[in-house]
C-alpha cells in the first residue's frame, strides 16, 4: 500500500532553536529548562541540566525535538515548556497526524536525514531542509494501526535492547571495580608519592599544551586531506578512536608546530564530556591538537603513560577531583589551572607495571564482552529499521 506524502511544513508548526546569551544560563532552576542539542537527549525525554532565565525560542510539552547539528537526526520529546538552542528544532504536528506515528517516522528517517547534513567540521541541516521533509500520511485510523503494529512487533526487541544496555552499564561498573582494586595496591605501596602535574611532565619539550585558539585555526583552514587534526571524537574510554574529520595543509601544520603530537602523548577532552583521555598511537604521530583538547607529555622515568591514563579514569583517584574542580559552570570546562590543582598518587615503576598488567588482563575479557554487546545492539537497530521501513512502505497495515 502506497501512502500519499506531505511536506512537514504542511501539517506541523516548526520552531527553529536560537541560543540565548550565556549570561542567562544557570543551574539553579531560574527560568525554563534549556536544551542546546543532542547531548541532553535520553531514550525519550532529555535530561535537564541547565536553565535559561531569558529564553528566546520555546518548545511546548511533547513537541518533537529534532537535532539539526552535530549530529543530525536524533529526536526526543519536550518534557514541558522549554527553551531550545540552535542545535534543535521543535516540531508540533496538527491533529491530522498521530504524534507516535511521526516520532517513529523520524526514527526511520534519521539516517537519510543525516545524509542531508552539510558542513566541513560539524554536519548540520537548514530549516528549509526540515520544512520540506516528505512524510507518508495515511488516514488517522491507518496511522494508529501502524503505531500499534510497530509497538507489538518491537516489544521483544525493546526488552532485548534494554538487557544489552544494562549489560553495558554493568561492564562499566565492573571496569571501575577493577580500577579500584588495582589502585588500592598503589595506595598501600611503600614507594607511593603524591605529585602535582608539573612534576610528572617531560623536560624535553613543553609538557602540557592546550589546543590552538580559534584565531589560530579557523574553519577556512580545514581541508579534506593533509595533516590530521585530532578532536574529541578520537577519544574513547581510555582508548584512541581512529579516523578524523579535519585536515590542514603542511604549510598550516608548520605554523601550528607547537601543537604537534608524538606517539605516546596523552590527549584529554576539555569540553563536552570533560576528562575523556587516551594515548596517541604511533600511526598518528605528527597529527595536530584541536581547540577542544589538551596534550600532556609525561616523564616516563617517573610515570608510565598507560598508568596515567588508567589512573585518570579511576573514580576516587583523579576523575572525581576533575569533576569537583569543574563544578559551578553551566558548561564544564577543563583547563591547565584545574589540572595543576590535582594530586596524582604515583608508586614505583615496578608497581605501576604490575598494576597495568593486572588491569590489561581483566579489561581484555571485558572488552570482548563489550564488542559482542555492541554487535548485538547494531543487529537490533538493523532489525528495528527493517520494521520501520515496512511500516512506512505500507507493508504493516
Amino acid at each position: 500500500m502506497k501512502f500519499e506524502t506531505k511536506k512537514l511544513k504542511e501539517f506541523c508548526t516548526i520552531i527553529a532553536g536560537q541560543s540565548p546569551e550565556s549570561k542567562y544560563y544557570n543551574m539553579e532552576g531560574d527560568g525554563l529548562p534549556f536544551f542546546q542539542g543532542k547531548a541532553d537527549f535520553g531514550d525519550l525525554y532529555p535530561t535537564i541540566r541547565v536553565y535559561c532565565s531569558k529564553p528566546t525560542k520555546i518548545a511546548q510539552k511533547d513537541d518533537i525535538l529534532l537535532s539539526v547539528r552535530a549530529p543530525v537526526g536524533p529526536t526526543n520529546l519536550s518534557p514541558g515548556e522549554v527553551c531550545i538552542g540552535r542545535g534543535l528544532t521543535a516540531i508540533r504536528p496538527d491533529s491530522s497526524v498521530n504524534l507516535k506515528y511521526l516520532m517513529n517516522f523520524f526514527k526511520y528517517f534519521q539516517a537519510q536525514l543525516e545524509n542531508k547534513g552539510t558542513g566541513t567540521t560539524f554536519k548540520a541541516i537548514t530549516q528549509d531542509v526540515v520544512k520540506n521533509i516528505e512524510v507518508p500520511i495515511p488516514s488517522s485510523a491507518v496511522q494508529q494501526r501502524i503505531v500499534s503494529r510497530i509497538e507489538e512487533i518491537s516489544s521483544n526487541l525493546d526488552e532485548a535492547v534494554q538487557t544489552l544496555r544494562e549489560t553495558k552499564q554493568q561492564l562499566m561498573v565492573y571496569q571501575q571495580a577493577v580500577l579500584k582494586m588495582a589502585f588500592s595496591k598503589a595506595n598501600n605501596d611503600a614507594s607511593l608519592r603524591t605529585f602535582q602535574i608539573g612534576e610528572l611532565l617531560t623536560k624535553e619539550r613543553k609538557g602540557m599544551t592546550t589546543g590552538p585558539f580559534g584565531t589560530m585555526l579557523k574553519k577556512t583552514d580545514y581541508k579534506h586531506a593533509g595533516i590530521p587534526v585530532l578532536g574529541i571524537e578520537n577519544i574513547g574510554r581510555g582508548s584512541f578512536v581512529p579516523g578524523n574529520k579535519i585536515f590542514v595543509t603542511k604549510e598550516k601544520a608548520e605554523e601550528l608546530k607547537s601543537f604537534e603530537l608524538t606517539a605516546g602523548d596523552i590527549i584529554i577532552s576539555r569540553s563536552g564530556t570533560v576528562g575523556e583521555i587516551c594515548q596517541v598511537p604511533k600511526e598518528y604521530e605528527g597529527s595536530l591538537l584541536s581547540t577542544n583538547l589538551m596534550r600532556i607529555s609525561l616523564d616516563n622515568s617517573v610515570i608510565r603513560s598507560d598508568f596515567f591514563v588508567w589512573m585518570f579514569q579511576s573514580k576516587g583517584v583523579v576523575i572525581d577531583q576533575v569533576k569537583e574542580l569543574c563544578k559551578g559552570s553551566t558548561r564544564p570546562f577543563l583547563n591547565q589551572k584545574i589540572l595543576k590543582q590535582i594530586s596524582f598518587p604515583v608508586p614505583s615503576l615496578e608497581v605501576q607495571k604490575e598494576i597495568i598488567d593486572n588491569i590489561d588482563a581483566r579489561m581484555s575479557a571485558c572488552d570482548n564482552i563489550e564488542k559482542t554487546v555492541n554487535s548485538s545492539l547494531a543487529q537490533a537497530e538493523a532489525l528495528r529499521q527493517s520494521i520501520l521501513k515496512k511500516a512506512f512502505d505500507g507493508r504493516l497495515v
